[in-house]
């Protein structure tokens, strides 16, 4: 099969929530035509329990390198005839001009991310283009105008954050800039070797833990929980929310930054 790009028409979203790699699609209506292409895997290996790390090599494809422009989009990537997954890439948009994609999978029995968890190094999958519009960091930016961005994930839905946070946001010119990350537990809990990282750049880490274990002293139960326990949003037309994971986490977020006066064209999801 060759690596250049072919066409296998119109695939038509039906507006049923689909889940993996970190991006909902629920209650949108995707069409666009699908171009697949192949790519070997550069690297594949464990990132939390249940959770996989997995690196394309997109050298090769000059569309796929120059598509990754912005943190929040994704692609679909199937296995033989399997059903496509739709990953949202988890690495910065300067990683792919240098012939990379990265991805956070959970692996579920019976789906396609499964059955990537389970491929070595040197495989071929196949990919589609990169697709979506990905985060509008454009409607919080400049710092000084935004000074609060407040973000939201759930389990894999920390991939686009993690782009997001790895691609940089001017955190450091911002007064106050914090990350609500829920997982059941720590073992489920992805990128925690990042944290000190994103510490350092002037983003305050909230690990909020649903089932933790015993010695567990942080935030425990959900993320909605976890921020609504906060005092209510001072001068709201000045913060961003940026929010990925479970369609409950999202509703309840969006809800209390309505509440508190946050436009709703500053709640920023990634499709």
């Amino acid at each position: 099969m060759g690596r250049g790009l072919r066409t296998t028409g119109r695939r038509a979203y039906d507006g049923r929530s689909i889940r993996g790699g970190g991006i909902s699609l629920a209650r949108a209506v995707w069409k666009q035509e699908v171009l697949w292409t192949e790519a070997p895997i550069a690297d594949i290996g464990f990132a939390a329990e249940q959770h996989f790390h997995l690196v394309l090599d997109i050298s090769a494809n000059r569309e796929l390198r120059d598509g990754h422009t912005k943190p929040g989009q994704f692609v679909q990537v199937r296995i033989g005839d399997s059903k496509p997954a739709f990953l949202a890439i988890a690495s910065p948009p300067r990683l792919a001009a240098t012939g990379s994609l990265e991805f956070l999978l959970k692996s579920v029995e019976g789906t396609t991310a499964g059955l990537l968890c389970s491929l070595q190094k040197g495989d071929k999958v196949e990919l589609s283009q990169v697709m979506g519009n990905g985060f509008g960091v454009e409607q919080v930016s400049p710092a000084e105008d935004f000074p609060t961005i407040l973000l939201f994930a759930t389990g894999s839905g920390i991939s686009p954050i993690h782009s997001l946070l790895e691609a940089g946001f001017d955190a450091r010119k911002r007064r106050d800039v914090r990350l609500y990350y829920g997982a059941r537990n720590l073992d489920r809990m992805a990128y925690q070797d990042k944290f000190k990282d994103w510490e350092a750049s002037g983003v305050e880490v909230v690990p909020v833990l649903s089932q933790p274990h015993n010695n567990w002293t942080g935030e425990q139960g959900y993320v909605q929980a976890a921020f609504a326990k906060t005092k209510g949003i001072i001068q709201a037309a000045q913060v961003g929310a940026f929010l990925c994971g479970h369609k409950e986490m999202a509703q309840d977020v969006t809800a209390l930054l309505l509440a508190d006066g946050v436009p709703k064209e500053q709640i920023l999801l990634n499709f």
